[in-house]
């Protein structure tokens, strides 16, 4: 691979890559070469990866299918890393960035503000649409972002309302472009592809992979000024984003519901530990002008600030 951009989009889309492992190599090998030219017990004892892992990475390394797979996939979707100056400014301050994200649509909402992350149970009570759209319409209205993961139930309904409401919206998946899921979203995400942005940070063919999700929820906060939990049950998914953005330093917004649904049970608990009880749009929008001007301040890094992220 003749550059250092492209062989760090080579070396991530190879299995047995993990970005711990890219973070160790380019600590080691800030250019990315030398590791094109150790053994697979030299990868393993360098970087402490299991034999496995390392046979895995050093024939991929090799694999013409890989490279020709990277060809298109640079023909056909944006490919930002993390030190291209178009990377998202607030994603790229967040602990474990990620170092390589696959784009297909309207990158330019990448750098749009403010947006929010809306998310919530896959099973929404009678309440929960009406909940959602009572909260986003204006937000839609005004311009905001609105970014989910384009799962069953909450998500998937916040991605529908923008853009019915030819608003901006950005999906973050759990797996690659070729392996939408759910399936029956299919549609949903071509016409994101259309309107609006999808994001991965897995190459096109990787299959998602349960670890994914809760690894995808770190981006889906991370670009956004604050996370919306619409529904929840105690014990759920969704608070999985609500830790990350808690640790990412953003807003935690919760709408209350019934007290005899278990679907409003994972809402009062946040608002307990302190997430702002919101009743309607303009309690966000509130938020915004008084916190948002943190984010606005962000001044993008030169390249050796980016190695101190890593």
């Amino acid at each position: 691979m003749n550059s250092f951009r492209n062989r760090l989009i080579h070396i991530s889309a190879c299995r047995g890559s993990t970005r711990r492992f890219i973070r160790n190599v380019l600590r080691k090998d800030p250019q990315l070469n030398n590791i094109y030219h150790l053994s697979p017990t030299t990868i393993a004892q360098q970087y402490a990866l299991t034999s496995k892992a390392s046979n895995y990475f050093y024939n991929d390394l090799r694999s013409d299918t890989i490279i020709n797979q990277l060809t298109i996939y640079a023909s056909k979707y944006k490919i930002l890393t993390i030190f291209d100056k178009d990377y998202p400014l607030l994603l790229k301050h967040i602990p474990d960035a990620p170092l390589v994200l696959y784009a297909a649509g309207d990158v330019t909402l990448l750098q749009q503000i403010p947006s929010l992350s809306v998310v919530g149970t896959r099973h929404p009570s009678i309440e929960g649409k009406k909940k959602t759209k009572w909260m986003l319409e204006e937000l839609i209205d005004l311009g905001w972002i609105i970014i989910s993961g384009m799962a069953a139930g909450i998500d998937s309904y916040a991605h529908h309302l923008t853009l019915s409401n030819k608003g901006k919206t950005i999906a973050v998946l759990g797996g690659g472009f070729r392996h939408i899921y759910p399936r029956h979203n299919i549609p949903l995400f071509n016409d994101m592809v259309k309107q609006g942005l999808v994001l991965s940070e897995y190459p096109p063919h990787f299959p998602p992979q349960r670890y994914h999700f809760p690894e995808r929820n770190r981006i889906i906060s991370g670009l956004s000024f604050g996370t919306l939990v619409i529904e929840a049950k105690e014990r759920s998914g969704t608070l999985i984003t609500v830790d990350q953005a808690l640790e990412q330093g953003r807003e935690v917004f919760a709408v209350p519901g019934s007290p005899f649904i278990p679907q409003t049970e994972g809402c009062h608990k946040l608002i307990q530990e302190g997430a702002k009880l919101v009743k309607g749009p303009h309690d966000i929008i509130e938020e915004w002008y008084v916190h948002g001007h943190n984010l606005c301040n962000l001044q993008e890094t030169d390249l050796q600030s980016n190695f101190s992220l890593l």
